[in-house]
This record gives structure tokens, C-alpha cells and sequence, in this order.
């Protein structure tokens, strides 16, 4: 079921995008007057559609795609002289019809998030907030780097008192590169540097987290917690006196009490309590043998909802898909630098699984993942490819430049190698989505 339910998403979610951005060349194709001989959503074998005018609008077998066919435009195509062929237009036309795919996924992208934040607006409080560690994991780059709990970052690569969402970003796209920061503690300024790794997500990683409520989340039965009368939500404040502003802070506590009694405080609808905890000697397949009192320890997922005014959310909308631009440019420079892996890609069976938790999660999720799956969409094709639409965008920039066509054989040897190298990162997403589906976890 839970297979369908992804294809289902899948083939909704790539629908809506191919359509959009093939839309964006056809209504450009069709303003200058080219001849468009199919619209085509999906490759291959046609298995349905019908002819209006000049156009065959189809349907083909393989749903992971799509095109506008104009007439003359593929290297190879017989030349007519027909004044409504694609390579008889204006290198300006041309530039726009390519420009135009993109740009529309662009558009799709802040159009998704427009409409949604005028329904529903909705965020983690932490993200706004300053960037005040909570706890700093041992051995990691944030604990070599000298950073401890406490410290705010007051300025890191030059952006004064960043919030947690902008230290996310910089650090998820900052994998093998230092980062400046400058940190306040004690009411002294301090300037340091850490290099985040790359997580198993194929991620920045530094090893930091914010200083958010902790709560209890599954207890098991049997064991201290449950035995103490402790609850599945209850936010801990302290443990035998010493605050708790992470989720490392109880398991270091029972490590070093060595299996004594501790003293839990907690807060349960809006009223402190305390419980006396003793912890035992418990054998974990994950992660081994250690003193545990048996429960799950979670952040407490504090959401701000609200609804945007239309301009508001034009704003917001912006300003999400920038930052969301910015990640994917910091990533594709990472991959080119070799300081991140290309492994993060998802291809189709990645996207696939993607869409059908969030659309099991509800339609705000599922649009999130619709505009951020558009802006990549969009930001990829321009990429300077031959075959995609910024392959197409270089080479009229540069017969521009030169003032003439490139010649027909040395476009046809590009075209080629466009073709091999899109084929080969193709198998290449296909088994890093393998790999990920069959990975534990």
C-alpha cells in the first residue's frame, strides 16, 4: 500500500512540475510564432493524446519527463526554411523559449508557497531564534573547535547574530569548509573556526545543537521511568540539579552517577514535578550497554501557525525560496569542489518515497515538498548541460558572442556528450536510491 501510495505521489508531483515547465516553453514557443509539433508529458512510446491544430498534445509510457517538440530545433532535423522553425528565429527568441522552462518552475515554486502561506503559516519557534548552543557532542567539529554550551554565536561568515535557521543552512551546505565565527561567552567575544563533516545524510555536520525544550517521548515498559511515574511528554528541567537544555544531558548524568538514583524534575501541564529515577544496566542492539531508565528523549516540537496577508506572504515566499536557492548552489559548489558527496541526490525513487510521506503527512507538507522539488527542478536545468535548457542557453550566449552559428558537426559532438554524461548520472541516482532503500534505517 505504502509502495502505491508513493507512486501515486510520484507521478502527481512530477506531473504538476514536467507540465509547468514544458508550459513555460510552449507559451514562448507559441508568442514567437514557432511551430510546435508535440507536447508531450513522459518519454518514449506514445499511448495516447490528440492533435489540435499543428500540435500533438501525448501521453507516453514513461511518466519521468516530458517535452515540446518544435520543428527544426533537434541537431539533425531536416532543414526547410520555414520561417516558423526554431533555428529560423532571432538568437534573443531562442534564448527566451530555453529561459522560459525554468523560469516557470521559478514561478511554480513561489506560487506553491504564496498560496500556502495565506492558508496556513506555519514554522519552529527555534528557527527564529538566536543561536545559543545547547550542547556541544563529543569529538565532533563544534567540540574540537573549542565551542561549549552557552556560547551564542554572535556572527559566522560575516552575518551578524544569525538565528538557528541561518546556521542550519550554512552548515548543511558547508561540509570540509571552515566557517568563521565569532562567539560571545562570559560577556567576551571570541573568534573561532569550525569545519563541519559530512553527516550520513551526506550533509555539513557540526555537532551543536540549540538550546530547546527536552521532552519525554515512548517509555518502556517495565523499566525505571515507567516504574517512577514519569509520562510521555513531559518536558525535563533538570536532573539531580543541573538544567537540561539537550538531549545529551540525561544519558551523560546516569554515565557518571554509574547506576545511582538520580533526581528528575519535569514540567506537565504547565505544573513542576519531581521523580526519583533509578537507573539499570541495559543492553541496546543500537547502541550497546549502558544506564538507562528507559524512555526516548525528544525536542519539543514547538510550532508558530499563523496566516499571512497576501503581501506578506509574497515576502515570505521570497525570502524561503532564496534561502532555499542558496542550500542548492552551496551544494552543487560542494559537489564540484569535492567537499560534499553527490550521493545526497535523490532520483526517482528518492523523490518518489519523499512524496509519499508527505503527502501521508498532509497537503501543506506535500506542497512544501512540491516547491522545493520545483526550485531544484528549475536551478538544475540551467545548469550549463547540453541537452538541458542551460546547455542550450550557453551555446546561444556564445554564437552570440562569436556572432555566428556553431557548426553542425561540432554541435552534434556536444549533444553527445551531453546525452552520455545525463546517462550516466541518471544510472547513478537510480542505484544511490537503491542503495538508500535498502540501507537500515
Amino acid at each position: 500500500m505504502v509502495i502505491l501510495q508513493n507512486i501515486l505521489a510520484v507521478i502527481f508531483v512530477l506531473g504538476v512540475m514536467i507540465l509547468v515547465h514544458e508550459m513555460g516553453h510552449f507559451i514562448a514557443a507559441k508568442y514567437f510564432q514557432v511551430r510546435v509539433e508535440a507536447f508531450s508529458f513522459g518519454f518514449g512510446p506514445r499511448l495516447f493524446g490528440k492533435k489540435w491544430g499543428e500540435t500533438d498534445y501525448r501521453v507516453c509510457a514513461l511518466p519521468l519527463g516530458g517535452y515540446v517538440k518544435m520543428a527544426g530545433e533537434q541537431v539533425g532535423d531536416e532543414r526547410t526554411n520555414d520561417p516558423r522553425e526554431f533555428l529560423s528565429k532571432p538568437r534573443w527568441q531562442r534564448l527566451i523559449i530555453a529561459v522560459m522552462g525554468p523560469a516557470m518552475n521559478g514561478v511554480l515554486a513561489v506560487v506553491l508557497l504564496v498560496g500556502l502561506f495565506m492558508v496556513r503559516f506555519e514554522r519552529m519557534a527555534i528557527e527564529q531564534q538566536p543561536a545559543v548552543i545547547g550542547d556541544v557532542e563529543a569529538n565532533s567539529p563544534a567540540a574540537k573547535a573549542g565551542l561549549q554550551t552557552d556560547d551564542r554565536i554572535a556572527e559566522m561568515n560575516g552575518k551578524a547574530n544569525p538565528t538557528w535557521e541561518d546556521v542550519t543552512i550554512a552548515v548543511a551546505g558547508g561540509a570540509n569548509q571552515a566557517q568563521s565565527l565569532k562567539v560571545e561567552r562570559g560577556g567576551q567575544v571570541r573568534e573561532l573556526s569550525v569545519t563541519p563533516t559530512l553527516d550520513r545524510a551526506s550533509v555539513g555536520y557540526a555537532g551543536w545543537s540549540p538550546q530547546v525544550p527536552i521532552q519525554l517521548g515512548e517509555l518502556m515498559a517495565g523499566m525505571p521511568a515507567e516504574k517512577a511515574g514519569l509520562q510521555a511528554g513531559d518536558v525535563l528541567v533538570a536532573v539531580d540539579g543541573q538544567a537540561v537544555r539537550s538531549r545529551h544531558k540525561l544519558p551523560d548524568v546516569l554515565q557518571q552517577k554509574g547506576g545511582e538514583a538520580v533526581t528528575v524534575e519535569y514540567l506537565r501541564d504547565g505544573r513542576t514535578g519531581s521523580a526519583t529515577v533509578k537507573p539499570v544496566y541495559h543492553q541496546s542492539a543500537q547502541e550497546g550497554a549502558a544506564w538507562r531508565i528507559g524512555v526516548q528523549l525528544t525536542y519539543k516540537d514547538e510550532r508558530i501557525t499563523t496566516r499571512l496577508s497576501f503581501p506578506e506572504a509574497v515576502s515570505e515566499s521570497l525570502d524561503q525560496n532564496r534561502k532555499n536557492a542558496t542550500l542548492i548552489f552551496q551544494f552543487l559548489q560542494g559537489i564540484v569542489q569535492r567537499r560534499m558527496s553527490p550521493k545526497a541526490l535523490e532520483g526517482p525513487i528518492g523523490i518518489a518515497r519523499l512524496s509519499g510521506r508527505a503527502a501521508r503527512q498532509g497537503v501543506a507538507e506535500l506542497i512544501l515538498l512540491m516547491a522545493a522539488i520545483s526550485l531544484n527542478l528549475g536551478i538544475l536545468n540551467l545548469l550549463p548541460i547540453p541537452i538541458l535548457d542551460g546547455g542550450v542557453i550557453v551555446l546561444l550566449l556564445f554564437e552570440s558572442l562569436i556572432g555566428r552559428d556553431i557548426s553542425l558537426p561540432v554541435k552534434e559532438r556536444i549533444v553527445q556528450a551531453g546525452f552520455v554524461f545525463l546517462m550516466l548520472l541518471f544510472v547513478f541516482v537510480i542505484y544511490n536510491d537503491i542503495v538508500k532503500s535498502l540501507a537500515p534505517g
